[in-house]
């Protein structure tokens, strides 16, 4: 979803280049052949093919290709890209016209060119189809109500639109479209993979769809005609940084015009429908076109295992660094600041607010500064988790017992004496609680971190979602709910350990 904030972040990404440049070098997203390429992709699966084509191309070059798939929608992996974060992306001639540049400047013209130039970016030859924005509804809707095109939805205010969240936004989309069409209904935001099932389910009307998504063959869905032609071309391109070797770019260029729309939406029906993987499909391709020779093909390495141990690996890195972190942070401040009631509030103010910020926003908003990858999921989840271990140990500070301060006090004992064998053993069962609370929350956290290609579970999940493939989904998440049970049940260990049977928090009243 992109509001007009969003798209304002969008058109001034570079004014915190400094930070992002340099975490960009250190992430390694190339500057020079020795460096891997990094391919981006956004969270539809056309995108992930095309993504993949790109990569297994650069790769049969002699290129090493970092792939960062599955970016949470057009604002974060444009900013990726211009902070240097990646070096190439899958866009739409469609989407930079209406969501990117500021002009609005019609695709193919001098001031579309300039204004992409003035952003450090470089288009590539157009692959060959134009993937449009439409509107969707079930064959049984269409003939039971007689729609054919948009305009006759005008006739039917009773039903129920429900839009992807950046067509929900996007003045090409849902504000546009509703505007010139004069359509009665409301519509309201939902992820484009589960538009569809709902849509099958019988719980939405009507939603938006790509002409080329292979899931309209899938489900037979009706793609109304736009008779009053609002939505532009939304021609295919790879969207680049002007630094790009001259070599890359002449190599993605052999892309341009390989991919009819029905090409485009054959290779996607065997990603959805076929449920083949994108790099068997783009295998494929590549060398049906004679891009890539078949000592060149790479086959498959996909195993189920290894993604999950490796997934998890990574996903108890991103919570335990942040939870670690949190737990330094948010004790070291709570100690600090608990004797004075005015510090104390202003400490969990601050805490309270930054838990208040929704969570992909925030790993957007780390992009221009920390670029993408581990580093600001870990930075993000460190500041989800700040909130329960400082709340839980300033409350459990001020509530100790007058009477057991004042009988410390009076054996003589010193303030950090007093902390040490008064204060904090009479803390601790709150503070446990609080380091448990900030685990579990990391953990459900973490699988938003995929978004900006941090890894983990969340990567399944992401690419589930844009597949509507629930065994991929439930890859991540079944593990991630394990991986917060397990969480559960070592604090409940620690706890029995450390604290004293009367005092354990396990055995307090819910």
């Amino acid at each position: 979803m992109m509001t007009d904030g969003l798209r304002q972040g969008v058109r001034h990404g570079a004014a915190g280049a400094a930070p992002a440049i340099l975490c960009a070098a250190l992430l390694g997203p190339l500057a020079s052949a020795q460096q891997p390429l990094v391919v981006g992709s956004k969270t539809f699966a056309e995108s992930y093919v095309l993504a993949e084509i790109m990569a297994q191309l650069l790769e049969a070059e002699g290129y090493e290709v970092d792939r960062r798939f599955g970016f949470g929608g057009t604002l974060v992996t444009f900013e990726a890209l211009q902070a240097g974060a990646i070096d190439v992306y899958p866009e739409y001639s469609g989407t930079m016209q209406h969501t990117i540049l500021t002009s609005g400047a019609e695709f193919g013209t001098e001031a579309f060119a300039a204004e992409v130039e003035s952003l450090g970016l470089e288009t590539l030859e157009t692959l060959g189809f134009n993937n449009s924005y439409a509107l969707a509804v079930t064959g049984e809707t269409a003939e039971r109500l007689g729609l054919a095109t948009i305009s006759d939805l005008v006739d039917h205010p009773q039903l129920r639109f429900g839009v992807s969240h950046e067509f929900h936004e996007r003045s090409d989309g849902w504000p546009g479209v509703s505007e010139v069409y004069g359509l009665p209904q409301s519509s309201f935001g939902i992820e484009h993979g589960l538009a569809y099932r709902a849509m099958l389910e019988m719980e939405l009307d009507v939603t938006d769809a790509y002409s080329t998504d292979g899931d309209l063959i899938r489900y037979d869905f009706v793609i109304l005609e736009d008779d009053l032609s609002f939505f532009p071309t939304y021609f295919a391109l790879p969207l680049v940084r002007q630094t790009m070797e001259p070599a890359v770019k002449e190599i993605l260029n052999r892309l341009g015009g390989t991919l009819s729309d029905a090409r485009m939406r054959e290779l996607n029906a065997e990603v959805s429908i076929e449920r083949r993987s994108f790099a068997d499909v783009a295998a494929e391709y590549l060398h049906e076109q004679g891009l890539v020779s078949d000592a060149d093909r790479q086959e498959p390495t996909d195993s189920l295992i290894a993604d999950l141990i490796a997934n998890t690996i990574v996903h108890l890195k991103l919570t335990g660094i942040a939870v670690a972190a949190a737990c330094v942070l948010g004790v070291g401040l709570a100690l600090a600041v608990h004797r004075s009631r005015p510090l104390s509030r202003g400490v969990l103010y601050v805490t309270g607010l930054l838990q208040t910020i929704p969570s992909i926003a925030l790993l957007a908003l780390m992009i221009p500064l920390f670029g993408i990858g581990q580093l600001p999921a870990i930075i993000a989840l460190f500041l989800y988790s700040l909130l329960p271990i400082v709340r839980n140990t300033v409350t459990a500070l001020l509530t100790v017992d007058p009477l057991l301060k004042r009988v410390a006090a009076g054996m003589g004992l010193s303030q950090s004496e007093q902390l040490r064998h008064v204060h904090l053993p009479l803390a601790l069962p709150h503070l446990l609680a609080g380091l448990r609370i900030a685990a579990v929350i990391s953990i459900g956290t973490a699988t938003l971190a995929a978004f900006i290609g941090a890894g983990g579970l969340g990567e399944p999940i992401v690419t589930g979602l844009a597949l509507n493939d629930t065994t991929l989904i439930l890859q991540g998440a079944i593990p991630a709910a394990g991986l917060a049970l397990a969480a559960e049940l070592g604090f409940e260990l620690v706890e029995r350990r450390l604290v004293p049977a009367h005092m354990m928090t396990s055995r307090l009243p819910s």
